[in-house]
């Protein structure tokens, strides 16, 4: 896309400071606008901000090309009618509960950056929460207690949080993707992946929402029971958290089964 010189002079009259504030400003879909607007200004300043922007608008194709590879699955069992993915938060932590979430994404869902919610930063897993609540057909969470994990052991409860997570669904899924497990007890048709959170968009998203809940939910806890730092640790054995354990002992969100070699 080529501009006019009477648009190009225009472009002239921002000084370098006003062109990096622009690029700064420009979201993703502004970014060729922008490169058109600037592209033919010498100033030096200028054109390394267009250079900057051409990067940004690289890096973006790269990763609708790596979005476009997580529909593998979802397109794999494209004839089934909804398709929902199921991952968990929290199998680990000496503290706190267990999380699923479930997600059904529609078929034409533009979100990208979804990925294993490990590999994200927070910030970025708080972003994309939103967009998938807000995008998603359907979502739901499941939880199992402490108490719950150390009644039945931390697998059984993971199933019992991702099979209430399920059942929140509105509509209800023909077809489940989860991370690496065969959920039992459930009459919908199954497909575990391994590392599924890395592979399948759907899954993906249900990583996020489940680490998200969990997370909040842990900073939560912290205002409750200060001196774990459950807000940086999320429940997980750090050394400090370890060390408080063994300071002050155990708060009713531990898992007694977890913990018996701390205390």
């Amino acid at each position: 896309m080529k501009v006019s010189r009477a648009e190009h002079t225009a472009g002239d009259t921002c000084s370098i400071a006003q062109v990096r504030e622009q690029l700064q400003a420009a979201c993703e879909n502004e970014l060729p606008a922008f490169v058109a607007r600037y592209e033919e200004d010498p100033r030096s300043g200028v054109r390394k901000c267009v250079e900057t922007a051409r990067k940004r608008l690289a890096a973006l194709e790269k990763e609708r090309e790596r979005t476009e590879k997580l529909w593998a699955y979802e397109r794999k069992y494209d004839s089934f009618g909804c398709i929902c993915g199921i991952d968990e938060a929290g199998r680990g932590p000496l503290a706190g509960p267990v999380v699923a979430g479930a997600v059904i994404l529609p078929r034409n869902c533009d979100i990208l950056y979804i990925n294993d919610s490990k590999q994200l930063s927070e910030k970025k897993r708080e972003e994309l929460y939103d967009v998938i609540v807000e995008k998603a057909l359907a979502w739901g969470i499941g939880y199992a207690s402490p108490q719950r994990i150390d009644e039945i052991n931390i697998l059984q409860a993971t199933y019992e949080a991702m099979r209430e997570a399920i059942s929140k669904l509105e509509p209800q899924p023909d077809l489940l993707l989860n991370d690496a497990v065969t959920i039992p007890q459930v009459s919908i048709q199954q497909v575990p992946i391994i590392k599924g959170d890395a592979k399948s968009i759907s899954i993906g998203a249900a990583s996020i929402i489940a680490k998200v809940t969990r997370d909040r939910l842990m900073r939560e806890y912290d205002q409750v029971f200060p001196g774990y730092d459950f807000a940086g640790n999320k429940g997980y054995g750090s050394a400090a958290h370890i060390e408080a354990l063994k300071k002050y002992g155990p708060t009713p969100i531990h898992r007694r089964s977890f913990i018996h070699s701390f205390i």
